[in-house]
């Protein structure tokens, strides 16, 4: 009996045409994040979506992407709530019309390249 080789498995190509990083979505929403306007994926966590404005810097930040380091942590509001609360970027699923009012320190760094221009 001879032993068959099988290709390797590979994950489908993502829908969007992009790659496996981010979840598939269809269409960029738009947030503000310390009141500066981004398109960004939608079916995504706040965190990756911060990953798709700043694919140079937050890959690199001290993440864990887990929810134990809180170096993710935000200060936002959906567009029917009335006060922001605080959440994990690493866990939240970014919406249309989201606002984030205030950043970690290590996102603030990630981010200021995009938050100053």
């Amino acid at each position: 009996m001879s032993k068959q080789t099988e290709p390797p498995v590979t994950e489908p190509a993502a829908t969007n045409g992009g790659t496996q990083v981010f979840r598939p979505y269809e269409r960029l929403v738009e947030i503000k994040v310390l009141g500066k306007a981004f398109q960004v994926p939608e079916k995504n966590t706040i965190l990756r979506c911060f990953q798709y404005i700043s694919p140079e810097t937050i890959p690199y930040g001290r993440f864990c992407w887990n929810q134990d380091c809180q170096y993710c942590r935000v200060v936002g509001k959906l567009t029917d709530e009335d006060r922001p609360h605080d959440l994990l970027s690493c866990k939240f699923l970014v919406s249309a019309g989201m606002e984030i009012t205030e950043i970690s320190p290590e996102l603030k760094y990630c981010l200021q390249n995009k938050l100053d221009k």
